[in-house]
């Protein structure tokens, strides 16, 4: 037992950015984490309780600290709901976007967010994302979180799922995406149509703008088609997380995705 050392991630064909340590708290994604072999865990701080739920660990995994819940609690942010469970570790190292496009048609869908800077949606979005078979989830390096506690929570273990890719010119890498079969379609709340995996083309990109701000121009001018999801005029719009779900699940039903229990 106290031999075992994380296993060192693959560097070849990987971009590091944002590589500073941080604290990962909460069940699912600390279990994920811990599974994941590319992940590099360094300290396992947990109470005996969660630790016991946690089952095996996997070889790579540090060895655990035992602790009560009040003191695990000092090194996570005020309010962390911890579950028993804190994880010290560093961020993955992200592909290129070129390394997760196909050379040929794919019918996993692309996620591309254009400055959504909240980390709990973008966790939500990776959540959606795993849950409906999507390719990756595409960020701009600029306004757009690091990886993080808060995101990873949110994620509930989907980080170690969908890879989060950064690029450095957002309407440049739809330019891309789009110039490998991909039908680049925003959502707007202005759209001229509603959502329907009938009007998308096949594989999607789908692009969601930040909040309150939507997609911006030149995002926008990137787009095969806007398209909106119907809602009562109760409310202005949805959250961006929501609106993700809502359109992956739509695409989902036309690609037959396996099921969890199948």
């Amino acid at each position: 037992m106290t031999d075992r050392k994380p296993r060192k991630p693959p560097t070849k064909h990987s971009v590091q950015t944002h590589r500073k340590s941080y604290w990962m708290y909460g069940f699912h994604c600390v279990r994920a984490a811990l599974q994941n072999p590319i992940r590099h865990c360094e300290r396992l701080v947990a109470t005996r309780a969660a630790l016991t739920g946690l089952g095996e660990l996997p070889e790579t995994s540090p060895i655990p600290e035992l602790t009560e819940s009040a003191a695990l609690a000092t090194f996570l942010p005020a309010g962390a709901i911890h579950q028993g469970l804190a994880l010290r570790i560093k961020p993955l190292l992200t592909p290129e976007l070129e390394e997760i496009l196909p050379d040929t048609a794919s019918d996993r869908p692309i996620v591309v967010l254009d400055q959504v800077t909240d980390p709990r949606n973008v966790g939500a979005i990776l959540r959606c994302s795993a849950a409906f078979d999507t390719k990756a989830v595409v960020v701009p390096n600029r306004h757009a979180p690091s990886e993080s506690g808060a995101m990873a929570k949110a994620a509930s273990g989907a980080l170690e799922f969908v890879p989060m890719i950064r690029v450095s010119n957002l309407s440049r890498a739809l330019k891309q995406i789009a110039a490998r079969g991909y039908w680049c379609v925003g959502l707007d709340q202005n759209g001229q149509r509603p959502f329907t995996a009938a009007f998308v083309g096949n594989p999607a990109a789908l692009v969601l703008g930040g909040e309150g701000k939507g997609l911006r121009r030149l995002t926008q001018e990137q787009c095969d088609e806007l398209l909106r999801i119907p809602i009562t005029s109760a409310i202005p719009s949805l959250n961006v997380a929501t609106s993700a779900a809502i359109a992956l699940y739509e695409l989902s039903k036309a690609r037959k995705i396996p099921e969890k229990n199948q």
